[in-house]
């Protein structure tokens, strides 16, 4: 190559990453099919793509284009981005940026922290992806910080510490870019902590606001605790918020109370098990929604909060959508937080119902035996109907696609007493699952309104995986045995699966370059099922994360 070659391929390469990424591209980041510049694919977390080329005749084609490899073998799960050619993707202990065609690493800045992190973490050793917005790549770290990359080279160009970790915080969320703020929430519940949402400066790193999760005796809210409860009443935060543009509004889900045993703790415990309406300038509170009041079983609602525009009683209408941990699946006005629809998606036992007036569970006595210190059993467990792993939502069919769980638990609280960065549970987790026969879960591609499944794709071995659904008519998603699938949207059809060598945990993406439609996914096998499960057949399932790209054989 010549050096008027290489000098005009530096200017292009340079160009790349001249034009920083804007408020005004995020806003329209669900509908740019060139770039993938929102963790959900969109400020409305549908993961939806109006691309086609890879449709259900097509899909058949397609093949690997290039694997790269983390060089890690802990679980996967970070959402990529995409913007301009590049790939932007995280893990636990690395930020990577990629050559979306090629494969090829641009850079790679590791991130590093104490070694006794792990052990402080709840759940899995991950990270679930950055954001984008003004030229950098903006993350958090599992020993609870918050930084920002030189999107060109990987740069260090900012961090701020969030928390401590050896008081059981942690962080593995992707941050919100919303209103020129940059939103983050946090991990550790199960260590007796009290939660939060933080605004950020995207410039300088500068604090600008922290809402608690669990209120202080003299905020709104703060009645639902007793004594000094709130202090240690978890409220995490650790899944990232859906954001509407025209309304100036952030959504975010919030997590279990802690301990679980919830005799510790009477009340409703606000905000715990609840989405918080936010205004992203200020983090001053709008309106809420609490699905579970004084929660016993984990049910944490931290879970993606979809946002749509639907008709309901033949009015058009703004709504969030919720398919909750408790196995109801809601649905609500998101101008005001007014219950619209909530049915159950999955087998429910703890509770025969949502009293649309009051908003609260119409609760049975699994749930009541179970703060009075009874062994129960309870459906869905306490890992829910569905667990982190986000959904997706096709306004197209008009149904979510969400990878659900089929099996219950056996549930009995136990005393606890806290100490500082152990755990804060209050459960006896000797024997806490009731697997029974038949799939321990499903692929369902759900009615919002009704919670009924038009079709289910059953599964020996839950799915953890993200789902992506597109215009093709094909549903995206992965298995723990490593197989990344594709559905017919339609029927539920299995029409393609490719193994990629160890469990997918993360969440699938697309877009369009040079004409041609990409799809991404991280493979890396871990997480909570792993963790906890005991499920034998997963032993063979080797570990390696490594991010793949498909495209239609050409």
């Amino acid at each position: 190559m010549n050096r008027f070659a290489i000098a005009a391929s530096l200017v292009m390469l340079a160009s790349t990453y001249a034009n920083a990424q804007t408020t005004e591209q995020l806003v329209k980041g669900a509908t740019d099919t060139s770039n993938v510049l929102n963790y959900g694919m969109g400020y409305n977390l549908q993961r939806f793509s109006t691309l086609n080329q890879v449709n259900k005749d097509t899909v058949k084609n397609l093949v690997p284009v290039w694997n790269y490899s983390f060089n890690d073998d802990r679980s996967e799960e970070s959402q990529p981005l995409v913007y301009q050619g590049v790939i932007y993707v995280t893990s636990h202990n690395a930020t990577m940026a990629v050559d979306a065609k090629t494969g090829k690493q641009i850079w790679k800045s590791k991130v590093e922290y104490p070694a006794e992190t792990p052990r402080i973490v709840c759940c899995g050793i991950i990270n679930r992806g950055a954001a984008l917005y003004d030229g950098k790549v903006i993350r958090t770290t599992l020993d609870a910080n918050v930084i920002a990359l030189d999107a060109k080279d990987g740069k260090e160009l900012w961090r701020q510490k969030v928390a401590d970790i050896k008081e059981g915080y942690s962080m593995t969320v992707a941050p919100l870019v919303a209103d020129g703020v940059v939103i983050t929430g946090i991990s550790g519940a199960e260590f007796g902590t009290r939660g939060f949402i933080d605004g950020w400066d995207p410039a300088t790193g500068k604090h600008l606001w922290r809402t608690h999760s669990i209120p202080s005796p003299d905020e709104p809210g703060g009645d639902t605790w007793k004594g000094d409860t709130w202090k240690l009443g978890g409220g995490s935060t650790w899944i990232t918020g859906s954001y509407d543009p025209e309304l100036n509004t952030v959504y975010w889900g919030i997590g279990n109370p802690g301990p679980f045993n919830s005799a510790v703790r009477p009340g409703d415990n606000l905000y715990t098990c609840s989405v918080l309406a936010m205004d992203p300038k200020t983090g001053k509170i709008k309106w809420h929604y609490q699905f579970s009041p004084n929660n016993p079983f984990d049910y944490d609602s931290v879970a993606e909060m979809v946002l749509a525009d639907m008709n309901v009683e033949g009015k058009p209408t703004k709504v969030l959508m919720d398919a909750n941990r408790n196995g109801f699946f809601y649905v609500l006005d998101r101008t005001n937080g007014k219950l619209l629809a909530a049915n159950p998606y999955v087998k429910v036992n703890w509770a025969t119902g949502i009293d649309m007036k009051t908003g609260r569970p119409i609760e049975t006595d699994v749930a009541t035996g179970a703060r009075e210190g009874k062994k129960v059993t309870v459906y869905p467990s306490i890992l829910g109907g569905k667990n982190w792993e986000p959904m997706s939502f096709n306004p197209q069919t008009g149904l979510a696609y969400a990878n659900t769980l089929a099996f219950g638990g056996k549930y009995k609280s136990e005393p606890v007493t806290f100490k500082q960065g152990e755990w804060y549970l209050g459960m006896d987790l000797t024997d806490p699952w009731e697997f029974g026969d038949g799939a321990r879960g499903h692929l369902k591609a759900i009615d919002p309104m009704t919670g009924k499944a038009k079709w289910e794709a059953p599964s020996d071995i839950p799915r953890f995986s993200g789902v992506l659904s597109t215009a093709g008519g094909v549903v995206f998603t992965g298995a723990l045995t490593g197989e990344f699938e594709a559905f017919d949207a339609d029927t539920g059809k299995k029409l393609w699966q490719f193994q990629t060598g160890s469990g997918i945990e993360g969440q699938p993406v697309t877009w369009q370059q040079d004409g041609v439609q990409y799809i991404a996914v991280t493979s890396g096998y871990g997480g909570v099922y792993s963790l906890f499960s005991g499920d034998e057949r997963l032993a063979k399932v080797p570990p390696g994360g490594s991010l793949w790209v498909f495209a239609v054989k050409q």
